[in-house]
């Protein structure tokens, strides 16, 4: 069945949204070689679980909302706010699934981080 291989995240200072994602997650992210600004970003190891995205400057009123898996959903919830980002809903369990919660970036798109249950 088809699944959600990749995301974009628009910013209006790519930049700065490197940044929040950076120290936040500990994402790494490039800049493409391609002929458009457009930074891509690496959420882990291949064999892991998850998908791999980019950056790029917001042309409209773009939103994105995925789901962000973490370990601790308090670290996290620290690192968000100590980055810039801010977070938006209470934290929420969800039984058999896990504590979830959203959050705005630096760049005023809307993410939910979620600690499952068991993280494979």
């Amino acid at each position: 069945m088809p699944r959600v291989v990749h995301f974009e995240i628009p910013a209006d200072d790519p930049e700065r949204a490197i940044e929040f994602y950076k120290n936040a997650f500990g994402w790494e992210i490039e800049k493409w070689e391609g002929p458009f600004d457009y930074w891509l970003v690496k959420t882990g190891e291949e064999d892991e679980p998850g998908i791999d995205g980019a950056i790029m400057k917001k042309e409209m009123d773009e939103k994105l909302t995925n789901v962000i898996a973490v370990e601790s959903f308090q670290e996290f919830f620290e690192k968000i706010e100590k980055s810039g980002g801010k977070m938006l809903t209470d934290k929420m369990y969800i039984p058999g699934i896990g504590i979830t919660a959203s959050f705005e970036d630096t760049e005023g798109n809307v993410l939910s981080i979620i600690e499952p249950e068991i993280m494979e």
